[in-house]
């Protein structure tokens, strides 16, 4: 028996159109999970759901949100189960950042990033399990922190504060609804190369970060893997309220 195995399972994944949520996609898919994707742009989700069904034989939908938009998601799981649909996973990856001195972020800014990071996977994960609950379903969520869920960057202060946030979320949420046997955990990545920090990465400032990693590799989305079919998995199912790091030991390197 393969504890991983996450065939027939159905995944439900925030932020799918591009960077970590797509390779997300393309993993489950090819573990034979169906999935359901979702994101606010809809041709690369169209592109996506193309890509794969044209590679695996499993049910995927895709659905055009904005995570913050409650009723959306709402309107989503209704269709859902109006299909006969049961979300056995959510994963919760959208995110978005930005970089200034915190005296010069303003309102804007800091709703923007934390209703998208913290806000967001509450209401998400808030829908999901009243579904899963109605479904009698046992289920699993897993958030997507970062690194900076404890250890500390600057310029990036309302990132940081949702991520801690999130961590925490993860753990009150893990208590409170281990009852109706859903497991909540979060994966925290370390810095990863994508498409918006590719140039940072590779400047002077970049590479000085790199040298204080033990491993002295920036994090790769494919090591993410195991993890992620863990927390999904019948593998992970002692473990609830627990954030992995995924960082090369960055967290842990000495100053």
């Amino acid at each position: 028996m393969n504890q991983f195995d996450v065939s027939q399972k159905t995944v439900l994944i925030t932020g799918a159109s591009s960077g970590l949520g797509h390779h997300i996609a393309q993993l489950f898919v090819q573990e034979g999970a169906n999935l359901v994707i979702c994101a606010r742009r809809e041709d690369r989700l169209q592109a996506l759901q193309t890509q794969l069904q044209a590679q695996f034989q499993v049910d995927i939908r895709y659905f055009v949100l904005d995570v913050n938009d409650r009723a959306a998601v709402q309107a989503m799981i209704s269709h859902l189960e109006s299909e006969g649909v049961h979300i056995d996973v959510l994963i919760n990856n959208a995110g978005v950042s930005d970089s200034k001195r915190f005296l010069d972020y303003n309102d804007a800014d800091w709703d923007k990033i934390v209703n998208t990071n913290l806000k967001a996977p509450w209401q998400c994960t808030q829908e999901v399990v009243q579904h899963m609950i109605r479904c009698n379903n046992a289920g699993a969520i897993i958030n997507i922190t970062s690194v900076l869920s404890e250890s500390v960057n600057l310029g990036v202060s309302p990132y940081c504060a949702s991520k801690a946030g999130l961590k925490h979320l993860t753990q009150v949420m893990a208590v409170e609804l281990a009852r109706y046997a859903i497991r909540v955990n979060a994966i925290a990545p370390g810095y990863m190369v994508t498409e918006i920090n590719t140039d940072y990465l590779n400047s002077d400032a970049g590479q000085q970060l790199l040298k204080r990693i033990p491993l002295r590799k920036f994090v790769e989305f494919s090591d993410l893997n195991g993890p992620l079919l863990l927390l999904a998995s019948a593998a992970g199912q002692g473990m609830t309220g627990v954030e992995i790091k995924v960082d090369g030991g960055h967290s842990c390197a000495p100053i």
